[in-house]
C-alpha cells in the first residue's frame, strides 16, 4: 500500500514548521514501513510505503494526520499571540 500525502501552507514558515513536526516519524519505523517527509516552498508532502498489514497503514496515516493537526494548531496558536 502506498500513500502521498501533500498539504499546502501560506508561507515557506509555516510549512518548515509542520514538515519539522513530523520529521520525526522519518527516523525510525517498524520493518515494512516507510515514511519520508519533504517540504518544497510552501508544500509538506510525505509518501508512506506499508508492506506489512492495512492496519498499520491505517494507523500511520491517522499518526501522521494527527501530528500535522498539532502542528497546525501550535502555528495558529502563536500567531494569535
Amino acid at each position: 500500500m502506498d500513500a502521498e500525502i501533500s498539504l499546502s501552507y501560506k508561507t515557506v514558515s509555516e510549512a518548515e514548521a509542520v514538515a519539522k513536526a513530523v520529521s520525526p516519524d522519518n527516523v525510525k519505523v517498524p520493518r515494512g514501513l516507510f515514511i519520508r517527509t519533504t517540504r518544497h516552498g510552501t508544500r509538506v508532502s510525505t509518501r508512506i510505503r506499508c508492506r506489512t498489514k492495512l492496519l498499520t497503514f491505517i494507523a500511520t496515516v491517522d499518526d501522521l494526520m494527527t501530528a500535522v493537526s498539532i502542528a497546525e494548531r501550535s502555528i495558529s496558536a502563536a500567531k494569535r499571540r
